[in-house]
């Protein structure tokens, strides 16, 4: 199986990287951008739309590119590369890929088209206080009158939640089952209170009060299998971002070591240090074989084979990204743990893309638990 690039990923990947390279290659600009609300650069998402970028997913009748997972991949690595703050994974995998998946025509055409030309941004409301990782709402109740529906409860962390335009908001269904509604930013009976993570993104604590929302897809149907799937592939897509992340570490771990000099030598002079330089290599190598393979099993896998396969990388990328971020913290000494040095804010990106979905320890459990459903193997009869 050929693992390369064809010419036109190649060719997507090189855009993408001048682009978010050219915006982030100075450390010290994206400082500066994160620290005022919304936290990303607006001009930066508008020049995302320009390229096609924020349409990747989509479907050309709903305004998209139609582009496949590796396509997808490839934006997230770029951007992990640079933890370009711009929330590509929040609004276009996470909060698109769910209109995408589960809404109307008229739905697909009118949210998705603004999106992929970065006149909105879009945000999931789906986690909910005391509760983790689930694909189904419980505190969040949806109630019907008539062809009216309304929201009551609250959702926190939200993805970029203060700036969104529209919020994708997941709800329990007075007959069962969880439904998404759209939102609009300015609805009635909707609080919004926004904070900076400690990575430099931004999350956002919803409160709803009546809130009117108008049903994703159906009235009234069930979403929580689609909300599972999307939350799936976002799961692989957050794996692609953790992998640039994880990639950038590497080199900037090495690049000092040929440089730092200590009694005279450089750093990586002394074996001992060679040597963890290379079992970081070792793990971001692992990692990049499972990325791969499960942005693959995207494109060909059933729901379930997805649901497999971004439990499988997640639990590497917990594993690989913590090794490689905490020997790029202890190869560089006390210089990086400063805010100043990108070293530590890097380390924090893959620490939060952990969390987001479901972390390591999470994932082992839910791996776990599904051994018994495998046949035993006897080895003396293979």
């Amino acid at each position: 199986m050929d693992f390369t690039y064809d010419d036109e990923q190649v060719a997507l990947r090189d855009a993408v990287r001048g682009l978010v390279g050219k915006a982030y290659h100075d450390y010290e600009h994206r400082r500066q951008v994160v620290k005022a609300d919304p936290g990303f650069d607006e001009q930066q998402w508008a020049r995302l739309a320009e390229m096609g970028v924020l349409g990747l997913p989509f479907s050309e009748e709903d305004g998209g590119v139609g582009a496949g997972p590796v396509e997808i991949g490839i934006v997230c690595q770029e951007l992990g590369r640079t933890i370009a703050p711009e929330p590509f994974l929040a609004s276009v995998v996470l909060a698109g890929g769910l209109v995408a998946a589960a809404g109307t025509a008229e739905q697909r055409a009118e949210v998705l088209g603004a999106l992929a030309a970065g006149e909105s941004v879009l945000s999931f409301a789906h986690q909910e206080p005391g509760r983790r990782w689930g694909a189904s709402a419980e505190t969040v109740t949806a109630t019907q009158d008539g062809d009216t529906w309304t929201l009551t409860g609250v959702k926190e962390p939200v993805l970029h939640g203060a700036r969104a335009d529209v919020l994708v908001v997941s709800a329990a269904l007075p007959d069962g089952g969880t439904g998404a509604f759209l939102v609009a930013g300015d609805a009635e009976g909707l609080t919004r209170t926004g904070y900076a993570t400690y990575d430099g993104g931004r999350a956002a604590r919803i409160a709803l009060e009546g809130t009117p929302g108008s049903p994703l897809g159906a009235p009234g149907l069930d979403l929580t299998a689609s909300i599972a799937t999307v939350l799936d592939i976002t799961r692989i897509m957050a794996a692609n971002q953790a992998l640039g992340a994880m990639q950038t570490l590497l080199k900037a771990t090495t690049d000092y070591l040929k440089s730092r000099k200590q009694f005279g030598v450089t750093l990586n002079t002394f074996q001992a240090l060679t040597f963890r330089a290379a079992d970081m290599y070792t793990s971001l190598e692992l990692t990049h074989s499972l990325v791969d393979w499960s942005t693959m099993v995207i494109a060909a896998g059933s729901p379930e084979e997805v649901a497999a396969a971004a439990s499988r990388v997640s639990l590497q990328v917990s594993r690989g990204g913590r090794h490689v971020g905490q020997e790029a913290i202890q190869l560089h000494g006390g210089i990086a743990m400063t805010a100043e040095y990108n070293v530590g804010m890097f380390v924090a990106h893959l620490t939060a893309l952990d969390h987001l979905f479901g972390d390591g320890d999470h994932q082992l459990r839910v791996l776990s638990s599904e051994v018994a459903d495998y046949d035993l193997l006897d080895p003396l009869e293979v």
